[in-house]
This record gives structure tokens, sequence and C-alpha cells, in this order.
């Protein structure tokens, strides 16, 4: 994939995050969500490929658009496959709250999961951690061998996890361990790449959160050196149909980060709302100003780019 493409794609979510922070704090999920996926939908049909969105905003008939199987971009370049959430955190955005982006991740054809819209069990470390996983294993084995591998105790480790009943369990297990949590409410594609960044003070993600996000956070991760491990954990046999409609015969396969998004992959995000990650969008008398990280797993670059919108100039916003 061509390089300069990164760049073409960071303005696609840098487009959708701010057409979706006006609504931020509005109480109104529905038209944050659909700003978000307007604005997005838009801006792929100007950038140079024959894309496919693999992971999207559902199944044709449950999306009029950006659905799973859609074809996007001008017509004329790569034959790319795309994952996407252009408002990763909907209730975030509507709230208020902190860590809302607009998130894509780019890879060749056939090479990204096509995951079911259901959920998948996660685990993932940063660079120290690699190797050191077992999705299979307990949390507290799992902790131990980070701990192991970072040269601290556990008393030292941070854990991110959502906050739902569904981890009750999980929670107090890590808590008997000695290490920290940090919950949250929404959000777990950047709570996994979180793991794999220097300054953010989180250690490892775990828990039970949307299988497409997983492929998302997958091909992020393999940007940054980290390390992901997913399983499927359906609810009942239409789940277990959905997933072997999308090709996956194995429901109990763990689902390694290369497996999840192979072969060169790309990954750009966008903030909505502040965050841990990245700024929030942030609305001037004459546009907007956007911060987004754009990262690629053949160079291993991460950039991060702080742009300025200028509303009375193309593209119109």
């Amino acid at each position: 994939m061509n390089r300069n493409l990164a760049l073409e794609f960071v303005r696609v979510t840098e487009l959708a995050a701010i057409a979706s922070a006006r609504w931020m704090g509005r109480g109104d999920e529905k038209s944050a969500d659909q700003a978000a996926v307007d604005a997005m939908r838009k801006m792929l049909d100007t950038v140079s490929c024959e894309a496919t969105v693999v992971i999207g905003e559902g199944e044709r008939d449950e999306a009029p658009m950006l659905y799973i199987g859609e074809k996007v971009g001008a017509g004329e370049g790569p034959q790319l496959e795309i994952a996407l959430d252009p408002l990763e955190g909907t209730t975030i955005c509507a709230n208020g709250g902190h860590n809302a982006i607009s998130v894509m991740a780019i890879g060749q054809k056939d090479k990204l999961l096509h995951a079911p819209d259901i959920y998948m069990k996660k685990i993932a470390v940063g660079p120290q951690g690699v190797g050191a996983i077992d999705i299979n294993d307990t949390p507290t084995n799992n902790l131990k061998r980070l701990a192991q591998r970072k040269l601290c105790s556990l008393s030292d480790l941070t854990v991110i996890i959502l906050d739902r009943p569904r981890h009750e369990d999980l929670i107090r297990e890590v808590r008997e361990t000695g290490a920290r949590i940090h919950l949250i409410g929404d959000g777990d594609v950047s709570a996994a790449i979180a793991t794999a960044l220097p300054d953010t003070g989180i250690d490892m993600l775990l828990g039970i959160g949307g299988a497409p996000e997983g492929v998302i956070a997958a091909a992020a991760m393999r940007c940054i050196k980290g390390d992901f491990q997913g399983v499927l954990v359906p609810r009942n046999d239409e789940d277990v149909e959905r997933a072997k409609k999308m090709g996956i015969e194995d429901i109990d396969k763990v689902f390694t980060m290369n497996e999840l998004a192979s072969g060169p992959v790309m990954f750009v995000a966008t903030g909505v709302t502040d965050g841990s990650l990245l700024k929030g969008v942030q609305f001037k008398s004459w546009g907007a100003v956007t911060h987004s990280l754009v990262m690629r797993s053949k160079s291993g670059t991460i950039r991060t780019i702080e742009a300025q919108h200028h509303f009375d100039r193309k593209p119109v916003y």
C-alpha cells in the first residue's frame, strides 16, 4: 500500500470527527453517529482506491451506508479492505465524556478478518508483553507474566476493563492480584492502543467487547508492535450462525493479532472528545482543530497530526 494513502485516509476520520463533535454532550447518540457516518462516507469516495467495507455499520439490510460489503473509494488504485467505526463511543460523545474517536483500519484484499457483530473476549499488551499473554489462561497468570516482563510488582500494573456487569468476576480477580483497574464506559479500541503507548499508564486490556472492534484494535497493535488475542463469545445460536456466515467455523478459535489483521495494515484515528489517546475536536471562530494518529505496520511509523480546518475553504464541512 502506498504510504501516502495513510494521509488520505486521515482526512476521512478528521471530517467524521468534526461532524460528530458538533453533537458532543447533546444527549443524542443517534444524531452524533449519523453525522459521523455521513461525513465518513462522503470523504471515502475522494480516496484513490477500490475498497470494500468488511467491518462497518452492519449488514446491508441493517445499514443504509458503510454496510458490510459496500464498495467505497474513487474507483481507481489499490484494492483494499476497510474496517471502520465512524464514531467509537457514541454514548461517550452524546454525554460529553472522554475517549470518543473516529477510527479506521485499512488492509490489503482478504487480509482483515470478516468478524461478525458479536462479542469477543480480548487481551492486549504493549511491546514488553509480546509473547507473554494467553487468553485461555487466567487473568492472574497473565498479569504475573507481564509483571515479570516489566520487572515490576503486580501492584504496579494497571488493567483497563469495560465497566459492564459481565465483568464482575474479572474485576474481582484482578483486584485480588493487587493490580489496579481503570474502568471505562466505552471505547476499547483506544483502550487496547493505550497498553502500547508509554505515557498512558495502562499495562493490559482484559474483558469482552465487540468483535469488529477487536479487528480494528489488532491492526493498530500490529503497527505499534504490541500483542493482542481474541476469542468469539456467541450469546446464542444466532450469533454462531452469524460467525459461520462470515466464514468462521471454529467458534472457539483463539485469533492472534496477525490472524485478525494480516499483511501490511494502516491505522488512522481522530479524536472526537478529549482522551488519553487523542485530544478532541476544538471549534474556533474560523473552523476547527483536530488531533489524529496515523500508523503503518510496514514502517512502524507513528504520526500524530494536528490539523487546522478552515470552514470557508474546501472540503465542505
